[in-house]
């Protein structure tokens, strides 16, 4: 089978070679997957260059949301059969014609959505999820403001907070990325930061600030977010897409009386297993339900693969990019 491989670490994908490899025997409690459609993720980048906390062993092969057809089970495997449409998590692995997945973190698709969207959904509804409902325990009515609106995990964050009935500002540094966001997704407000937004959103929220911030962006995105944060507010550290690491001086959410909240979802489900199980149960749900709709802004061949990276590097994606190893 063809499949990406990062024979070593290194910035630009130097690392990174399309390869023939042996297709992969699913072990006992696996199922092998005929892959339809593997979506792109940030971390999927950084782990080419280490850049990641999980570092897989070289040679590793990228992708850690996949959708396709199962083809072969693992012993034991006994809840799903050959010829299943799936969508589940393999962490590496996704960026090749097959691959392995442990039959625990692999569903039924749903039918609503395609292999494309089902890729797209997992991770970024998840992270959302979390975010909103764990973490910030968001409630009708309240203002979020969200920035990185048009990324995976901030689309899938104003998607998911307009469901739970809260009031929705999609923030980005992009005209054109509000635009789309706005005509198929419709917050409450969109907004441009450029220049700065904290008089903006003080005067859609009538001076009291957004109740609950999530921020994919950090660096100065954070440092502003502090200033039109409400009082009892949640400001929700989700990463670092801007490339700096930002800190706050504690006597600032002291005097403003508002939390700093990390969210890691993946170590979320971790920690507690129980509520890991139904948070991924209430992403699906919502999906099977056709309550939510994850957005593809493209779809590669798996032989254009870093045209898939740069577009997700170079922050032009609004939703998710998706390989294809079928076209």
């Amino acid at each position: 089978m063809r499949a990406l491989v990062v024979e070593r670490l290194a910035p630009d994908y130097a690392g990174c070679e399309l390869i023939d490899v042996r297709v992969p025997a699913p072990a006992p409690g696996e199922v092998l997957i005929e892959v339809r459609a593997a979506s792109v993720n940030f971390p999927d980048l950084l782990m080419t260059r280490g850049a990641y906390q999980h570092k897989p062993p070289l040679p590793f092969t990228p992708g850690m949301e996949v959708s396709g057809r199962i083809v072969a089970l693992g012993a034991g495997v006994d809840q799903i059969g050959v010829g299943d449409d799936v969508v589940g998590g393999t962490r590496t692995g996704g960026f090749a014609e097959f691959a392995i997945a442990s039959a625990a973190q692999v569903r039924l698709k749903p039918r609503r959505l395609s292999f494309a969207e089902a890729s797209a959904c997992g991770a970024a509804y998840l992270t959302a999820y979390v975010a909103m409902v764990r973490r910030a325990k968001a409630e009708p009515g309240e203002w979020v403001l969200v920035q990185g609106a048009a990324g995976g995990a901030g689309l899938a964050c104003v998607d998911l907070a307009m469901v739970l009935g809260c009031r929705v500002i999609a923030a980005s540094a992009s005209e054109n990325k509000l635009r789309v966001v706005a005509r198929e997704y419709a917050p409450q407000a969109t907004v441009n930061v450029t220049g700065g937004f904290r008089d903006k959103i003080m005067a859609i929220t009538d001076g009291a600030g957004a109740n609950v911030i999530f921020d994919p962006v950090g660096g100065d995105i954070f440092d502003e977010s502090v200033r039109c944060i409400a009082f009892d507010g949640r400001l929700l550290v989700v990463g670092f897409t801007s490339g700096r690491i930002p800190s706050i001086p504690v006597n600032m959410p002291l005097i403003k009386g508002f939390s700093v909240v990390g969210v890691r979802a993946g170590e979320y489900g971790r920690r507690f297993p129980e509520k890991g199980r139904q948070n991924i149960e209430a992403v699906w749900t919502l999906a099977n339900d056709g309550a939510i709709q994850p957005r593809v802004h493209a779809q590669f061949p798996l032989a254009n693969w870093r045209e898939a990276f740069d577009l997700l590097a170079n922050r032009e994606v609004i939703g998710k990019a998706v390989i294809r190893p079928d076209i």
